[in-house]
């Protein structure tokens, strides 16, 4: 008698085509939109609905990779930012605004005038100190979910030419954690088959070793294979002082152009104008040392009509918020002591920017 077992596959059928990737830049570009979203904006239910909109795309979209996994991590350091602000905010904070919630004794300090520990906390300073921590949660959310999404080997892959010298470096940099915790776990396991069960202190003593060794030599060899392919070669006349220093001036009106974009506060000549000229010269810098060196990339990944869609979501979610907080200013910076309204371009820009949960990729 003759009993067939039949099983239920799950997930795509053996030989189906894998989804393609989507571009790790449109992951980026999505994240940003979203981040500069967040900075736009003290309204704490915004901030509630952009980090839940943040959550939901990674659950939806994220694979089973390491740097997938640890998206839940920067939860948890959010989660902490948002602690180590209201225990700063009742020691040395400013107290006042609002009903008194704690009453803690008040400690001057004699060599630091003006300033004293604890005292009384006030409800709108302490919701203050919440809103503060839980925009900065939802920044680092942001960029933990482009680190979740996008895949930081084949993010350096899309650097230009001109950059392939510091593609080259972080790959090797980029290997060594990777590597540690998989040394760790092989010592580990030849440990206990040679019988070794020690823990504590010891063990740890006994790991460090081989599990430095181990990762420096799967490092080394790495670098060793990446030389002999041509990574890193310098052919003769392809340096340029002036495209170099192009690039670092491109580089620092980058950094500070973000910074006044990021901040409301700032000038305006020292946001999107200056980050605008900094894209326009690192575009031409980077065109003109790309020319000087020969490369090809290996399978370069495609920019179709979903990586744009993506990248759109959070770009035009982004530049919404902004655009709504400036002509309603109350409805996105609310008092602390009043309960925050939810404005319907905010409810708009928030399904935008849930949009990739659901947006599939075409075929290869």
């Amino acid at each position: 008698m003759t009993t067939s077992t039949t099983r239920v596959a799950r997930g795509p059928a053996p030989g189906s085509p894998a989804p393609r990737p989507v571009h790790p830049l449109a992951w980026w570009a999505w994240a940003m939109g979203l981040a500069l979203a967040t900075t736009r904006t003290s309204n704490p239910l915004v901030v509630l609905l952009l980090l839940a909109a943040v959550v939901l795309v990674v659950m939806a979209r994220r694979d089973d990779s390491p740097w997938a996994r640890a998206f839940p991590a920067y939860l948890v350091l959010g989660a902490c930012v948002i602690a180590f602000r209201v225990v700063f905010h009742v020691l040395v904070g400013l107290k006042a605004g609002g009903p008194v919630v704690l009453d803690l004794p008040r400690i001057d300090l004699p060599w630091a005038a003006g300033i004293t520990l604890l005292g009384r906390v006030h409800l709108g300073g302490l919701l203050a100190a919440v809103y503060g921590g839980l925009a900065l949660a939802a920044l680092l959310a942001c960029f933990g979910a482009a680190n979740a999404l996008a895949n930081p080997k084949r993010a350096l892959r899309v650097l230009p030419a001109s950059l392939h010298h510091i593609g080259t470096a972080v790959v090797i940099a980029v290997t060594v954690t990777p590597q540690l915790v998989s040394s760790v776990a092989r010592v580990r396991r030849a440990q206990r088959l040679r019988g070794d069960v020690a823990r504590g202190p010891r063990a740890v003593l006994a790991c460090v070793q081989p599990v430095l060794t181990d990762a420096l030599d799967r490092s080394l060899a790495l670098a060793g294979s990446m030389d002999s392919r041509g990574y890193a070669r310098t052919l003769p006349g392809t340096s340029d002082a002036r495209v170099a220093a192009a690039l670092l001036v491109a580089l620092v009106a980058a950094v500070l152009g973000t910074y006044g974009l990021l901040d409301g506060t700032s000038p305006g000549w020292l946001g999107a104008p200056l980050l605008v000229v900094a894209g326009v010269v690192a575009v031409l810098a980077a065109r003109a040392a790309g020319r000087r060196v020969h490369r090809t990339r290996y399978r370069p990944d495609p920019w179709r009509a979903h990586e744009s869609v993506v990248a759109a979501c959070g770009v035009l979610a982004g530049l919404g918020i902004a655009v709504a907080a400036a002509l309603d200013p109350a409805a996105f910076a609310p008092n602390a002591l009043t309960w925050p309204p939810v404005p319907p371009a905010a409810l708009a820009c928030v399904l935008l920017a849930a949009a990739p949960a659901v947006l599939r990729p075409e075929d290869r």
